[in-house]
């Protein structure tokens, strides 16, 4: 059982939910990323969704986009990411999971992706424009390397495709707020609790929540239906404002870092969670 699953299962147990923060891998560079990953709790966050850089993203707003361009003009290559995670991976804690788009998966082979992100130590995968028809054989391929894909269920999707989606997907279902593209927010939508706490009843998995969560209320507001909280935009965009002060990264990694346990801190304990 990989980092991921093992931390799902004891969340689980436990009855705890988590937050998932979002960092763009890579950026300003891989030290960067690296210092980050290595000072966040694992024990107050679930995991860590790593973006991958790419040109054209589909489901990234323009906070996370800007963060993507800035990456690939400094010079970002995923194998120079996945080495350096290879080599300091026992120094992380957290689980990570990959976000990454499937024109570089489908690029690069499946197999052969899957392969190499297992190899540097990635414990899932989240590839957002995947079409449904073809996610079957990434699974498959995910299983057997345990690294398992998570997919995305929309507000406006289906009964019948949430319920394909919801038994594909693990060890936990990502469920969209909104439709549209990722971005801060200032109020989650009205009908998201229920939504969640219907996919939790029909699918029987843990179900995390992002798109628009950029406040410790929103993480505590969510986490009272939900497994965990998906914040992305709010810590790239201090990735972002660091970048254009000319911070080191240590100061880069130590303000996303403190944001983060802000945003921790609103998770709320085992028995005031629902």
């Amino acid at each position: 059982m990989n980092r991921l699953r093992r931390r799902f299962q004891q969340l689980q147990a436990s009855g705890q939910k988590a937050l998932l923060p979002y960092v763009t891998g890579g950026y300003p560079d891989a030290a960067t990323t690296i210092e980050i990953l290595r000072g966040i709790d694992p024990t107050r966050c679930a995991c860590v969704e790593l973006g991958l850089p790419f040109s054209d993203p589909i489901a990234d707003g323009p906070v996370i986009q800007t963060s993507f361009s800035r990456a690939l003009e400094g010079g970002f290559r995923i194998d120079g990411l996945f080495d350096e995670l290879a080599g300091q991976r026992d120094e992380i804690a957290v689980p990570l999971i990959a976000m990454v788009s499937y024109s570089i998966v489908y690029r690069r082979e499946p197999r052969a992706f899957v392969a190499r992100a297992a190899n540097a130590g990635i414990d899932g995968l989240i590839v957002p424009d995947i079409p449904l028809e073809e996610v079957d054989e990434l699974a498959a391929i995910g299983r057997d390397r345990d690294c398992p894909i998570v997919m995305l269920v929309a507000p406006t999707s289906r009964d019948p495709r949430r319920a394909r989606i919801a038994a594909l997907s693990e060890p936990f279902i990502y469920y969209q707020s909104t439709a549209g593209v990722t971005g801060e927010r200032e109020q989650l939508p009205t009908d998201l609790l229920e939504n969640v706490a219907r996919l939790r009843a029909q699918s029987g998995k843990p179900v995390c929540v992002g798109f628009g969560i950029s406040k410790p209320e929103h993480v505590a507001a969510v986490c009272r239906v939900a497994d965990g909280a998906i914040v992305g935009s709010a810590i790239v965009r201090r990735m972002n404002a660091a970048v254009d002060r000319g911070a080191s990264a240590s100061a880069t990694a130590r303000d996303v870092i403190e944001f983060i346990e802000t945003l921790a801190a609103a998770v709320p304990a085992a028995d005031e969670a629902g």
